[in-house]
């Protein structure tokens, strides 16, 4: 049986209830990265922000980037790293996506997420923002860049991995780490997680061969 189909053009988005178009456009680009993101101010106040936009800028240097949106909770994590000039960012697993989540809540400034969600503060050799010690698998950032979007006002912030902290045995021959091995969880929209699961690692793509499983 042929599966039906539902078309929504740019105009019946943009008709969408508010709700209805954030969840609909949140979900509509697929499965995200679900990370933590922990900050420091300049009084010592820690923060900790779950991001659904962390995403890899480039290897050489080691760049990562993610989206601040203006206002609210995010704003707090921006702020700080404005001050500090670093922030760490934690891979969210299976035993503590719900205090994850939690962090999402409009807490004041002067409360620290970690505190609120029972979750452990940890600091590295290198920055002073704190890591989360439940997470199996985080890096430090050094602040690098900022860049405003003008068409919805908000921010990419880039940053150099400066440190990285993981289990030994989560590190493949090819230099790889096994993310599936830590748990690491999944985001869709913006309220559901998905476990992970590998299925499989093929061999580099080139135009004359089809790719291989690798064992």
């Amino acid at each position: 049986m042929k599966t039906k189909t539902t078309y929504f053009s740019e105009n019946d988005i943009l008709q969408m209830e508010k709700l209805s178009r954030i969840a609909f456009m949140n979900s509509l680009s697929g499965f995200k990265s679900a990370s933590l993101i922990g900050t420091i101010d300049k009084e010592k106040n820690t923060n900790l922000a779950i991001f659904s936009s962390v995403v890899h800028l480039g290897s050489n240097p080691a760049l990562i980037g993610f989206i601040s949106r203006p206002g609210g909770l995010s704003r707090h994590t921006f702020d700080n790293i404005m001050e500090t000039n670093c922030f760490t960012v934690n891979h969210i697993h299976k035993d503590n996506y719900k205090q994850a989540h939690q962090t999402s809540a409009r807490y004041p400034k002067n409360v620290s997420e970690f505190d609120a969600t029972e979750m452990t503060k940890e600091f590295g050799e290198v920055i002073v923002a704190p890591y989360v010690k439940e997470c199996k698998i985080k890096y430090g950032l050094i602040f690098e860049e900022k860049h405003y979007l003008k068409i919805n006002g908000t921010i990419l912030v880039i940053g150099r991995v400066v440190e990285v902290i993981i289990p030994e045995n989560y590190l493949l021959p090819n230099g790889a780490i096994a993310i599936e091995k830590a748990e690491t969880v999944t985001i869709s929209g913006l309220d559901t997680y998905h476990s992970s699961k590998k299925l499989a690692q093929l061999t580099y793509a080139k135009p004359d061969k089809l790719p291989q499983e690798i064992i």
